[in-house]
């Protein structure tokens, strides 16, 4: 028996051209991303409608299962079958899912963009999680993160309205990027991906272009990921989260500004770098 599960490779358009007029009744086509429903089925059962463009179904199933905490290992899945003719997935395990009833019960609202939602008291493991306490992270790596993404080619540069989350390696390789109307699915997508191909986050910076909140860091914290960076800020809740798991958090990265809000002791300066000099005070946590 194989060990992982068979997949579909679906494919759907990412975006539309529409017409629209401007402020000078001028027409013109401009491209927009598609939004449409995906209804996950496990077991035949319905768990949830997931709002997504479509472009990682696949791995956006996989990651938010393994995410949920629903499915441990990929040896416990069979198939996981996207149908966009009826906007379904079908995902089929081997032996079923304990307690499910009970796992899915509770279910939470969450800020992500679209209404993103999570099952269970996901929080209530959190203390359960331990990231790595040697991992590093060179201020070069950090702008050489930002500097990627600030190049590579999007659909948000296309046709905006899209939230990206990638990972890199410690020096600032990128390995994954996705885009998605959510930053929540996004970092599912990745999250799948690093399942299927075996990939471990302890020695990984993950990017998103959202804002940190609790449910993005219990999601890089359950990935295994010490270091997230965002070109957005970061909640209360988010920086608690992430200040218990020992995650470091760099908000508002953009051009070569940065603020690291959690555990300043992975960040290693380079003080050959002009007009950069550390402030061993800089931050209190």
């Amino acid at each position: 028996m194989s060990l992982l599960p068979q997949l579909t490779q679906s494919q759907v358009a990412l975006t539309k051209e529409v017409q629209v007029l401007d402020e000078r009744g001028r027409v013109s086509i401009i491209s927009i991303p598609v939004e449409r429903s995906l209804t996950v089925y496990l077991d035949k059962r319905e768990l949830l409608t997931l709002m997504t463009m479509g472009g990682n179904p696949e791995m956006l199933v996989l990651g938010y299962l393994r995410n949920q905490r629903l499915i441990r290992s990929l040896a416990e899945i069979v198939a996981v079958q996207v149908d966009w003719e009826v906007n379904a997935v079908a995902v089929t395990t081997h032996h079923g899912v304990t307690d499910i009833e009970e796992r899915t019960a509770k279910r939470v609202v969450t800020t992500g963009c679209g209404q993103g939602t999570v099952f269970g008291g996901l929080m209530d493991e959190v203390d359960q999680i331990h990231l790595p306490v040697d991992a590093k992270i060179k201020q070069t790596a950090v702008y050489r993160v930002v500097d990627t993404i600030r190049t590579h080619p999007s659909i948000y540069k296309k046709a905006g309205s899209v939230h990206a989350c990638a990972l890199f390696s410690a020096g600032g390789d990128l390995l994954y990027f996705v885009e998605d109307v959510g930053r929540h699915n996004a970092v599912d997508a990745i999250a799948g991906k690093m399942w299927l191909d075996g990939i471990s986050g302890g020695d990984k910076i993950f990017y998103t272009t959202g804002r940190l909140t609790s449910e993005m860091v219990i999601k890089g914290a359950q990935m295994g990921i010490p270091i997230l960076l965002s070109r957005s800020g970061t909640t209360e809740m988010g920086l608690q989260v992430a200040e218990q798991v020992g995650m470091s958090l760099f908000s508002r990265c953009t051009g070569r500004h940065f603020l690291l809000l959690t555990h300043p002791q992975r960040l290693e300066f380079e003080l050959d770098m002009p007009d950069l000099t550390p402030n061993q005070d800089f931050l209190k946590v």
